[in-house]
This record gives structure tokens, C-alpha cells and sequence, in this order.
């Protein structure tokens, strides 16, 4: 099997391949060189796998490619494929999340923008129709922007049920829906939000990302602007697994692609001093669903140090044993073929890594 990772970076998406069950990745030039890449996606339905890719371009706006060959050739849609109807005077920004639905809509893709909209794709990513139960949700006048803008970043089909689907903003916190996305409601019941009047709103915390349990569809972890929290029931409530980390601020949660429990954190000193703490770089590791952590760091870098990985600049890939990836801001690429115990260095020098996202293909 080949293994391969799309490097979205500040200045083109990167893409690397490993034959050797991921010891050693060659990596392509940029693709579209110039224009930043916060969201990639594989989608792995059909039958061939499918690379989606948000491009950014500071002169023609946002835009979602696909390629059905692995990067050898991209098709770019005639018109924008992400487009608010007329009257919502509002226009996208950005494409922060692109995700496939679950095994049981084929067809189905969806995309989460700035400004914060959830967006429904049915012909495999090439146009989409804005969700509008949920732009026009009494909430929305009153979501904030997180640092980097106001964005809906994480989006997780139910795997079971296609109705069901978790979304997450900065700064507006997780929504869910029951009814394929005609009504939502918040859902952040024990996540607090320091920076407001009330610290435990219903809505308005800046959650930074969310993943889902591999074994436990209803189980959830959550890296807040400062907390770290799983969710046993679905999202009706959270609580704290911050006690066993350094830090509870940091940006990237992911879990692993089969077993339940395990999951990977990179956590930071605080939201006024963004950098590793102790300024060692060290990805943690819980395999009891956030009850004990673990730092990893053999192969990583001993020196001092200071950049930082994204939300969405650390993922796993899909094999047994599960592949860890994470990027950060200055333009490094780390890779763990045995779930985080030794770590590589896939590319270095490049720009800013917005995003990264792997699957064997």
C-alpha cells in the first residue's frame, strides 16, 4: 500500500508518498504555489480515491478542487462552488474544513467556512448548497471571531446515522443536529468560555477542534482556548481531561483511526505566550480517553523550541497501527509510524503548515 500525506501549507499544498510503509516520503513540488490551503480531504467512497482541496487565492477568493488521480491533474469548477443565495449579504472568505460524509451518503460531502456556514455537497465536492437552518440560526448575530476569524472548522458526520452531524466554531462552540440539519442547538454544557461575563455560556466558547472515538461514536475530545474535555453522551455534556497535561491551551485533537480511547494533543503554554511548553516539542498521548497522558518525543527536536501546530496540522492515518502527522508554523513535517513512540521528519523549509491529512491509498 502506498501511504500519502497532503501538506497544506500558507503557499501551496505539498504532497508526500511512502512506499516503504512510511520509513522514508518523497514529496512533490507545490500545487497551486502562491495560494494557502487551510482544509484537504481524502475521500476514499468511491472507486478511485478522491483528494479535495480548499485553495485560497488572495485575487479569485476560495475555491475546492478535486483530483481523482493523486495530484496528477486537479479539476477546478467554473464558478464558485461555495456561494451564499442572494439577500444573506454575506460572501465566503475562506474554507476552513472540508469533510466527507459517512458510508451511507456516498455522494455526500460537506465544508465549513468563514464566515461561520456549514455547507452540504451531493455530487462528490463540486457544488454546494449552504445549510440554511443553521446560518439562520438566532445564535449566529451573536458568534464572535476567534483569532484567526470566525470559521466552523470541525464538522463529523455520525459514521451511523447521516442525520446526526457535530459541528464546531471559533468562537460559537459545538452545535449538533438530529434531523440532517433542519434545527441545532448548542451543545457545550461543562466547556468554559474565561474570557466572557457568564464562563459558562451556552453558547460563544472558542472551541478549537473536536474529534470523535473510533469505538464510541458518542464519545468526543475537545481542545477549548484553554481546556481539554471529553464527552461521554453524545455532546449533551463535557468534562475536563486537562488534569495529566501541562497545559490545557493548545489547537490539534485527534483520535485514533480504530481503537477507542486514543488520542494525541500538542499542547501549548497559554493563549498570551503561544509556544510548547518548556519549549520542548512534544506531542501527548492518552490511551484511556484522556485519564493519563503521555509525552512522546524520541526523533523530534532537542533544541529549544518555539513554533506552533494549527488545528488542523495534526492527524492520523488509517492503518492498524496508526500513523501520526503533525505540521507546524515553521514549516516542519513530523511522522510517527508506530502511533507516536518514534517520530521522522517527513519535510522541512516549507511555509507555514495550515493543514495536514493522510490515508493509505
Amino acid at each position: 500500500m502506498t501511504h500519502m500525506l497532503a501538506i497544506g501549507t500558507q503557499k501551496g499544498l505539498f504532497l508526500a508518498t511512502s512506499d516503504d510503509d512510511r520509513r522514508s516520503w518523497r514529496v512533490s513540488s507545490a500545487h497551486f504555489p502562491g495560494h494557502a490551503i487551510y482544509s484537504v480531504a481524502f475521500d476514499s467512497r468511491g472507486p478511485v480515491p478522491r483528494v479535495l482541496a480548499g485553495v485560497d487565492s488572495s485575487h479569485f477568493g476560495p475555491s475546492v478542487l478535486i483530483s481523482d488521480d493523486l495530484g496528477e491533474t486537479w479539476q477546478e469548477p467554473e464558478a464558485a462552488p461555495l456561494a451564499f443565495p442572494a439577500g444573506t449579504d454575506a460572501a465566503v472568505e475562506r474554507v476552513w474544513q472540508i469533510a466527507p460524509a459517512g458510508p451511507l451518503e456516498p455522494g455526500v460531502v460537506y465544508a465549513g467556512t468563514q464566515p461561520s456556514a456549514l455547507w452540504r455537497s451531493r455530487d462528490g465536492g463540486r457544488t454546494y448548497e449552504l445549510i440554511r437552518a443553521l446560518w439562520d440560526h438566532p445564535h449566529r448575530p451573536e458568534w464572535g471571531a476567534g483569532y484567526g476569524g470566525q470559521a466552523i472548522h470541525t464538522i463529523l458526520p455520525h459514521p451511523a446515522d447521516p442525520d446526526r452531524i457535530l459541528v464546531a466554531m471559533s468562537a460559537g462552540g459545538v452545535y449538533r443536529t438530529a434531523d440532517g440539519g433542519q434545527t441545532w442547538a448548542p451543545a457545550n454544557r461543562g466547556i468554559k468560555a474565561y474570557f466572557l461575563p457568564d464562563p459558562w455560556p451556552e453558547f460563544g466558547q472558542c472551541v478549537h477542534k473536536v474529534a470523535r472515538d473510533a469505538a464510541d461514536p458518542d464519545r468526543y475530545y475537545a481542545q477549548n482556548h484553554h481546556g481539554v474535555y471529553r464527552s461521554d453522551d453524545g455532546g449533551d455534556s463535557w468534562e475536563s481531561i486537562a488534569a495529566d497535561l501541562p497545559s490545557d491551551f493548545g489547537f490539534p485533537m485527534a483520535a485514533h483511526p480504530s481503537r477507542g480511547g486514543t488520542i494525541w494533543n500538542f499542547p501549548l503554554v497559554s493563549d498570551g505566550e503561544r509556544r510548547p511548553v518548556d519549549l520542548l516539542c512534544r506531542v501527548f498521548r492518552s490511551n484511556d480517553a484522556g485519564e493519563t497522558w503521555q509525552p512522546l518525543h524520541k526523533g523530534l527536536p532537542d533544541d529549544p523550541y518555539y513554533p506552533v501546530v494549527l488545528r488542523d496540522a495534526l492527524c492520523t492515518d488509517d492503518a492498524a497501527t496508526a500513523g501520526v502527522y503533525f505540521g507546524t508554523r515553521a514549516g516542519e513535517v513530523f511522522a510517527s509510524a508506530d502511533e507516536g513512540e518514534s517520530w521522522s521528519t517527513v519535510a522541512a523549509h516549507l511555509p507555514d503548515v495550515l493543514c495536514v491529512r493522510a490515508a493509505g491509498v
